[in-house]
């Protein structure tokens, strides 16, 4: 009998914590499943306003000025230099799009050294890139020129100026005064103008000089021409970049 008792017991105890698990079981099958509900703000499209460009033809010609020095003895080719603008320049419609104090940034393309009473040190130089005060950058193809042009001609000190070449490349040559440079063209390209010095009464003067094998130096407040050879597109100018 008491086995039997013993054995019913257990039996007991066993169906109360099965049963007690299988409510507790229930319970938790039955809980309710809270989801967070996420919110996506989606950002509406600001369309920004079209900005109209002005372009600058090609074969235009601005007035620069040298920031730095640069000679014939220690330039090397790919070196980089800084001329500011020192007159606005306007698209073919009459908008200022480079203002005063632009950076016009020039790139050394060829460079010879003077040689010991033979050629005279050279200097080719392009230009690669324009940047207004306010931050906006172009990439521009511009070639080296004088200022002997109907919208900027001066014959003051410290100006390069030269001869009427469309079809010529013009260089920087030494024999200028002090040590200095003359424009003139990369073959035989007959006199130039003085950089640095006075100009006027230099026909023989500057021919003299090449003969000497004097290094060309562009000293930095000179101030010469650059040559747009492709136009390019700006937007009105604004003191802040758009």
């Amino acid at each position: 009998m008491k086995k039997l008792f013993y054995f019913k017991s257990t039996v007991a105890i066993l169906a109360a914590f099965f049963a007690l698990g299988t409510i507790d079981s229930l319970a938790q099958k039955r809980r309710p499943v809270i989801r967070k509900k996420t919110t996506t703000v989606r950002k509406a499209a600001v369309a920004r306003p079209t900005v109209k460009l002005y372009t600058v033809q090609s074969g235009e010609r601005f007035r620069v000025r040298m920031e730095e020095t640069i000679n014939s003895k220690t330039a090397r080719v790919g070196d980089r230099f800084s001329t500011r603008v020192t007159e606005p320049v306007y698209s073919s419609t009459g908008v200022v799009v480079i203002p005063t104090g632009s950076i016009v940034t020039g790139r050394v393309s060829l460079v010879k050294a003077a040689k010991k009473g033979g050629d005279p040190g050279q200097i080719d130089v392009s230009f690669v890139e324009v940047k207004l005060p306010n931050g906006t950058r172009r990439a521009i193809n511009g070639s080296l020129t004088d200022l002997d042009t109907k919208k900027a001609k001066s014959d003051n000190e410290g100006v390069a100026s030269g001869d009427d070449r469309k079809n010529d490349k013009i260089i920087f040559i030494g024999g200028g005064a002090a040590g200095g440079a003359i424009l003139g063209g990369a073959i035989g390209g007959g006199k130039g103008a003085l950089i640095g010095g006075i100009l006027g009464g230099l026909g023989g003067l500057a021919g003299e000089r090449l003969t000497k094998g004097e290094d060309a130096e562009v000293k930095s407040g000179t101030e010469f021409g650059v040559y747009l050879n492709q136009s390019i597109s700006l937007p009105k100018f604004n003191e802040v970049n758009p």
